[in-house]
């Protein structure tokens, strides 16, 4: 607004007709004065919130790395959710070193004859060695494909004079074909590193001397996600009957659309499903949730507390992101506490995992004392706005402030922020999940969208299947093959 000043023939008609005039003249300055610093109070809100947002980045908020862009600052110790010296580099305490050992049994054995004597030059070929030093070298073999001709044999009978063929194995029905290890390579580099489909077909000619064509790998990838099926259905009713799982979603892109990859995990288990919905419309097709009763861990997204029947824990990484933000930008020193009181519960509680089975009951009490002075602290730093003069008729809250907004969900959803607490098997946050899937965010990047609705679903099962069977320690290619083999890796409770 621009604030209109008296013009000096104003100033001076005022000034005869008196006292009045004049007071009267200012006043109206005065009360353009105030209605400016207003605007400009305003203003510099919006400029704060503008700059705050700008400030956002992967490392203090939800937000994913990939929105960072080329202009994202470069790693620095004091952003690091992680503390200085809380894991050090190499290897950790308790890990078992390995090395290159000698085989007992090997492939090959080449002798290195001595001729002549070093000496004298005597010839030494007739005389018997006393003795000898090995040394091993690993290599892998020259590789080619292998062609298997399988011939049936075609006799007549010599008394009634039928013709009879023999029967070629069921898994050899066209007359020429790929076998399982041609598949089971093409899938491997395409679901467990992302190989494009074209670069896969270079990489089996570098490397076999044979060139397949890019349909092949696409065949073997939709025959791999029909044998693994069964597979993924079971893992998905083991998923129903843990006590703790971690969900998170996702968007990838599908014929150029934005869908939504939806994980459901645990240490041991990977589901992936590609939905067109991210809400609990996909929640209630993908049939996990509507039937677990036991606690999910995720990142307070509305729809997943429409499951009653099951608790509810949140992610404490992104509190500490969001956490480690307000303090920074709205200068908030009931944040940092917060932050220091989050880390200092875990490192308790993860330390007491070791000898108990839970903390005692005094020290949770403890905790949430001060758990809740603190929120009682960030309360008096931020006062409800008031809902704006003249408002005759009250339209949902007055707009807050991200502080507040935190403060909010803190204090209402304090049981599952605090869930780790209480519960030894619940985790401190949703890592498992968002490790989970930052896995196929790289295919993404790789393929950049998939063709097809059917060619995406393909992926997030045979990408569960292999998950899941390295998860539990089974070699990812033998697992593959098994699975063309029509018997797939299926967990169980011995092999978790």
């Amino acid at each position: 607004m621009n604030i209109r000043t008296p013009t000096l023939e104003e100033i001076h008609t005022a000034f005869a007709e008196g006292e009045k005039a004049v007071v009267e003249l200012f006043a109206n300055v005065e009360a353009q004065l105030k209605e400016f610093a207003i605007e400009m109070e305003k203003l510099r809100e919006v400029i704060k919130e503008l700059q705050a947002r700008l400030d956002k980045n992967s490392r203090n908020s939800s937000k994913p790395p990939s929105s960072d862009g080329y202009g994202k600052p470069p790693v620095k110790r004091t952003e690091s959710l992680r503390n200085p010296g809380e894991k050090q580099n190499g290897g950790q305490p308790g890990h078992i070193g390995e090395t290159l050992k000698p085989s007992t049994s090997p492939d090959h054995v080449r002798i290195h004859v001595v001729e002549n004597c070093e000496g004298c030059g005597t010839s030494l070929r007739d005389v018997k060695e006393t003795g000898c030093e090995e040394r091993q070298v690993f290599d892998i073999p020259a590789m080619r494909i292998e062609v298997t001709a399988h011939r049936a044999e075609i006799k007549i009978c010599p008394n009634c004079g039928r013709e009879n063929h023999g029967e070629f194995p069921e898994e050899v029905s066209a007359p020429v074909q790929y076998g399982d290890g041609v598949k089971s390579c093409a899938t491997y580099f395409t679901n467990q590193h992302f190989v494009s489909v074209e670069r896969t077909t270079q990489i089996i000619e570098d490397l076999w001397w044979h060139r397949i064509s890019e349909a092949v790998v696409l065949n073997a990838m939709e025959e791999l996600s029909a044998e693994v099926a069964p597979a993924t259905e079971a893992v998905k009713e083991q998923l129903c009957q843990e006590e703790v799982i971690n969900t998170d979603e996702s968007g990838v892109r599908v014929r150029g659309k934005l869908n939504w990859l939806h994980v459901t995990s645990t240490e041991h288990l990977t589901h992936y499903e590609i939905h067109a919905n991210r809400g609990q419309e996909a929640m209630d097709e993908i049939g996990i949730l509507k039937k677990f009763k036991g606690v999910v861990v995720h990142d307070h997204w509305k729809p997943y507390f429409g499951y009653k029947q099951c608790a509810h824990a949140l992610c404490n990484a992104h509190h500490l992101r969001e956490l480690k933000y307000i303090g920074k930008w709205y200068g908030q020193g009931w944040a940092e506490k917060m932050e220091k009181l989050l880390r200092e519960i875990k490192k308790v509680v993860d330390e007491s995992r070791k000898t108990m089975g839970a903390l005692p009951p005094e020290r949770i009490q403890e905790f949430v004392e001060r758990y809740d002075g603190i929120i009682n602290y960030g309360y008096a730093a931020n006062p409800r706005p008031l809902p704006p003069k003249g408002a005759t008729k009250k339209r949902g809250r007055c707009k807050q402030t991200p502080p507040l907004n935190l403060l909010d969900r803190l204090r209402d959803f304090k049981p599952q922020v605090l869930a780790f607490m209480h519960d030894f098997r619940v985790p401190f946050d949703n890592n498992q999940a968002e490790r989970d899937i930052r896995m196929v965010k790289v295919k993404q990047k790789v393929s950049g969208s998939f063709r097809t609705v059917a060619g995406g679903e393909c992926f997030a099962r045979v990408r569960g299947y292999i998950s899941t069977a390295r998860k539990n320690a089974v070699n990812v290619f033998s697992a593959i093959k098994d699975a063309f083999s029509g018997m797939p890796f299926i967990p169980t409770a011995e092999s978790k």
